[in-house]
């Protein structure tokens, strides 16, 4: 091995700083409290989680959950946020999002929305059906 290149992986070494496995945030869990979380779920704050001030809570504080629980209730009260969203903000992988979610929905602190299968939405010629109605009225 020459000079060159054991310099290189030295300083990727030393560059990467501590590394934490995702095994280690989540406590070795592969699963959260729920298995339906797919990438877009919406996670919403629930109203439980803020005072009436839009701050977070006494139970947004508790300290059993990590700073990556907290980061997840702080990005979702700004906005609700999808799965997908809330990992590439988090830069974590998404197996280890979804673990976080699921605790903090076990805590009661967030919820999830889904959006609206496209089959499940009416038909563009009821809509108009509709406003041509009412527009005769």
């Amino acid at each position: 091995m020459n000079g060159e290149s054991q310099d290189a992986a030295r300083w990727y070494d030393d560059a990467a700083g501590p590394v934490v496995r995702p095994y280690a945030m989540t406590r070795g869990r592969t699963r959260g409290g729920t298995d339906d979380l797919d990438l877009i779920a919406v996670v919403v704050l629930q109203s439980s989680a803020q005072d009436p001030d839009g701050s977070a809570s006494a139970e947004a504080a508790d300290r059993t959950l990590s700073p990556e629980h907290l980061d997840i209730v702080d990005r979702c009260r700004e906005e609700p946020q999808s799965v997908a969203e809330l990992a590439t903000g988090l830069d974590l992988p998404v197996g280890v999002v979804r673990v976080f979610i699921g605790d903090l929905i076990d805590a009661d602190l967030v919820r999830i929305s889904r959006p609206v299968p496209p089959a499940d939405l009416p038909d563009e010629e009821i809509l108009r059906e509709v406003i041509t109605g009412l527009r005769a009225l």
